[in-house]
């Protein structure tokens, strides 16, 4: 008796909400709205799970006037907040669609209000809550110091929680310093398709117009390096009134090419031909665009981002530790004599060590089944 008991609690089908409202165009190729890399992350993660038959994976997502529940790619999308609406309203919408989903764990990325209102859901509905943290900022007590109310309540949320993962050994040690909340470092996961042989003609940046990344840094190197060709794939931010300024700055560059949106399946035909990807963020978890640029054996300058140090210890690019009059000489010296070239296999090597949605995947599974 005890053991047949034992093998059917084993065997039951776990469910998974993923919360992240922007990631609907991900889910639906004709959606032309923004969305950032916490939710491709967790659009990839809930595709994976989702060919687990042990696992039912929900993905609540915004209002975009799709139906109200769809299932793509064996993933059950559920409609919830109109982005454009009061947020009260909103609270009640994303609150019935957590019901709606029936899961175990309810997953989210990227600290806001829904952090703390997905905390209280699971602590009233007796679920786990499994939260990923999105930037360095997140860990390190920045975004509690910048954030009074909103960030206690963001700390007490995490503490909360079943799970915490963060995407670097760094962040994991800040969190425990800030919060006091021990983390498992879960690196965000990609698919890796076979290289291809493409000629390589243009310096890459790719992002949102978010402060945070400052991408009129970009335009100023390609002003200083005017004998190489730059590609800026840059949407709008959410609430950006100087969009129109970046871009007017982008078309005074005569070696600068503008892009305003890429669709996500179609990215990777510019990491393909990209030499370098470079970065000019403030602060970042890992982000994504590195993940993509080794995928496509292209080697990153930062400016300053560098995840646990991998961009020197693995010689998968250069990272200026912020000084921004290091840029041009570094974008410089690894397209000198092609070491872009050996940079990039690196970087390959090291998303095929680290990055593999399948393998990351499977420690997701490890987890929630203990947690569940």
């Amino acid at each position: 008796m005890h053991r047949e008991s034992k093998t059917t609690s084993d065997n039951r089908t776990i469910g998974v909400c993923f919360i992240a409202p922007k990631a609907y165009p991900l889910f639906n190729k004709d959606v032309e709205e923004v969305f950032g890399g916490a939710e491709v992350d967790l659009y990839l993660l809930a595709c994976e799970l989702a060919k687990d038959e042990s696992f039912k994976v929900t993905f609540i997502t915004a209002d975009y006037g799709q139906k109200d529940i769809e299932n793509i790619s064996g993933v059950t999308v559920i409609k919830s907040l109109d982005l454009k609406k009061h947020p009260l309203w909103g609270v009640i919408r994303l609150w019935r669609a957590m019901r709606r989903s029936q899961a175990d764990v309810y997953l989210l990325k990227t600290a806001s209000p829904g952090v703390l209102l997905t905390a209280v859901f699971c602590l009233l509905h007796k679920k786990k809550l499994a939260y990923k943290t999105a930037s360095s900022t997140e860990c390190d007590g920045r975004y509690i110091k910048r954030h009074y109310l909103l960030g206690r309540a963001f700390a007490w949320s995490l503490r909360t929680a079943g799970v915490v993962f963060t995407q670097n050994a760094a962040d994991k040690e800040d969190l425990q310093r800030t919060v006091g909340v021990s983390a498992v470092v879960l690196p965000n996961g990609h698919h890796l398709p076979p290289l291809t042989n493409q000629d390589r003609d243009i310096v890459l940046w790719v992002g949102r117009s978010d402060p945070e990344k400052r991408p009129e840094l970009f335009l100023d190197l390609a002003r200083e390096v005017p004998g190489e060709q730059f590609v800026m794939i840059c949407q709008r931010a959410t609430g950006d009134r100087d969009y129109e300024t970046l871009v007017a700055r982008a078309d005074e560059c005569k070696n600068v090419q503008f892009i305003e949106r890429v669709p996500f399946h179609e990215i990777k035909t510019y990491f393909q031909r990209a030499k370098v990807l470079v970065n000019t963020s403030r602060s970042e978890g890992f982000p994504n665009t590195f993940i993509q640029a080794g995928q496509h054996a292209t080697p990153i300058v930062s400016l300053g981002v560098n995840p646990d140090g991998f961009l020197n210890e693995y010689n998968c690019g250069i990272c200026c530790k912020g000084d921004v009059s290091c840029l041009a000489d570094s974008l410089r010296y690894i397209l000198e004599g092609g070491r872009y070239v050996e940079s990039g296999k690196n970087a390959r090597s090291y998303v095929e060590r680290n990055h593999d949605i399948i393998n990351i995947a499977q420690r997701c599974k490890e987890l929630f089944r203990k947690l569940v």
